[in-house]
């Protein structure tokens, strides 16, 4: 189990990646508490002066006019959290449920919440027992928060809804006793707290960013195997060449190719004095393309981490002060914007890998037999491979719309514009299953057109990569039941079997 000492607004993504991965034992650091304290203190103060503060006893929302009364300030936390748990569809896995748990946690571990530790504490131990509640992943809007999920997370605090525990759903009390904890009742403030905020489709977003960094690197390993394979030229990688346009993700890219391919190998010294002048695009533009997807990444990281460590909910209770200030830190557009910017990479790198694929089945373009195979006519080879590839690619097309242009007004035009951010984050998963999909079939088109290349061989790293596959799917001698071959070429990828190959600290969560 991972290991982590919280101190609040110092996540990394290198620290996410890990919270993603696998099950974290979280504590607090004592630095955070006394923030904590202060602010719950201030909320307190505020009901003690009988004060009308929006979020502490005042409805919601278009009710935000209505007060409410001391007797019941305890109830409209309970109710608000019970009513605004709408959520619909699947759940979440277990994965996106401890990330977004541990954001929470983390957000209103800042101390600007007025939220009591008790709470923060009682999240964490449930993340410290794995008994991840259970949220579906359909019904926000990314503003004001993600209200359904996040208040799905927080119904065990209660001792309401379900959880899942080493993968069985349980009632949250049983949950709650496998955890050592008690229901509590939350204090004014507290469940708007839980509820408010960006940590859903933050979390979605974190994924989407991981999944997206991993196809990137497929992308250089495997797209340096087809070079290798269809006998393409290192000249387009050339280094002066990317520093004259001075575009930092192209100038890494290049060099990540010339890392992998190195200056030479026996089948490129078999095609120095070749006629051809040029490559196809998709082999000589890897750089452009992939660098761009590159710094998208980046960028969207930067946009990511930040709202990570950062104070999303609503009002916010500025302890020094005295104050509460009500504002919109829960309108996720950074997500949404970062999220799409992220989609468009996701695409890209798909793309350009089926049209990778389409040069190698060609053989006036590879020079390797059609289709990839012996006997061609009595065998198809790859023909349909590189279908099911054209397939994937062109979903994404539609799935890359941008999810941040879209809003729909809700709470009686209260809340007029939101962010769509959950939905744009959430459907980089599928985007990225496709583009790992296009990607396998290239892996293995990629090794096929290097067995055809043989006795030459290629660099050091792409024949460990050539390795690697054919340790689990053997040559195309002829037609066979294809889909298993795709299906153990797309299990490797998920499992960063070539991560290894590319040049280290090029990827933000590295």
């Amino acid at each position: 189990m991972y290991s982590l000492n919280l101190i609040p607004g110092q996540l990394t993504l290198s620290t996410l990646r890990q919270v993603n991965q696998q099950p974290v034992h979280l504590s607090l650091d004592e630095s955070a508490k006394t923030a904590i304290a202060n602010s719950a203190d201030t909320v307190q103060q505020v009901i003690q002066e009988g004060r009308t503060v929006y979020g502490i006893n005042t409805g919601f929302g278009l009710l935000a006019n209505t007060k409410i009364a001391k007797d019941e300030l305890e109830l409209l936390q309970r109710s608000i959290v019970l009513s605004h748990a709408a959520g619909i569809g699947e759940l979440m896995d277990d994965n996106t449920v401890r990330l977004m748990m541990v954001l929470k946690i983390n957000s209103l571990s800042r101390g600007f919440s007025g939220i009591r530790l008790d709470v923060i504490e009682f999240l964490a131990a449930l993340v410290n027992a794995e008994v991840y509640p259970c949220v579906p992943k359909k019904g926000s809007v990314g503003a004001s928060g993600d209200l359904a999920p996040l208040s799905h997370m927080c119904l065990p605090i209660l001792g309401e809804g379900q959880v899942r525990y080493r993968g069985e759903l349980i009632d949250a009390i049983d949950g709650l006793k496998i955890a050592g904890l008690e229901p509590l009742t939350l204090a004014a403030k507290e469940g708007l707290a839980l509820l408010n905020g960006t940590q859903a489709s933050t979390a979605f977003a974190l994924q989407g960013l991981f999944r997206a960094e991993d196809l990137y690197a497929q992308s250089c390993v495997v797209g340096s195997m087809s070079i290798e394979a269809a006998m393409g030229s290192r000249s387009p990688f050339d280094a002066r060449i990317h520093e004259v346009r001075g575009q930092q993700g192209q100038i890494d890219t290049a060099m990540a190719f010339r890392d992998i391919l190195q200056t030479r190998s026996e089948i490129s010294d078999a095609h120095v004095d070749c006629e051809k002048v040029q490559d196809p695009y998709c082999l000589r533009c890897q750089p452009q393309v992939l660098g761009a997807c590159l710094t998208q990444i980046r960028q969207a990281a930067e946009v990511i981490l930040v709202e990570s460590n950062g104070v999303t909910d609503n009002p916010l209770v500025f302890a020094d002060a005295g104050d509460i200030i009500s504002g919109g830190n829960f309108h996720a557009e950074p997500i949404a914007m970062a999220a799409d910017n992220l989609a468009l990479a996701i695409a890209e790198i798909g793309a350009l890998a089926e049209r990778r694929i389409a040069l190698l089945i060609d053989s006036s373009l590879s020079k390797l037999p059609p289709f990839l195979v012996n006997n061609g006519g009595v065998n198809s080879g790859f023909m349909i491979a590189q279908v099911t590839a054209a397939a994937l690619a062109s979903e994404n097309k539609t799935l890359a719309h941008p999810g941040s242009v879209d809003s729909l007004p809700t709470s009686a035009n209260q809340e007029d514009h939101v962010s769509m951010a959950t939905f744009a984050a959430r459907r980089l998963q599928e985007m990225a299953d496709n583009t790992q999909g296009v990607l396998a079939v290239e892996y293995l088109a990629a090794a096929q057109g290097l067995d055809f290349r043989a006795p030459l061989k290629p660099s050091d790293k792409v024949a460990t990569a050539q390795q690697i596959l054919r340790a689990v799917v053997s040559f195309y001698d002829k037609d066979r039941y294809f889909a298993p071959d795709i299906e153990s070429a797309n299990a490797l990828l998920g499992q960063a079997a070539l991560a290894h190959l590319l040049p280290a600290q090029l990827l933000p969560s590295a």
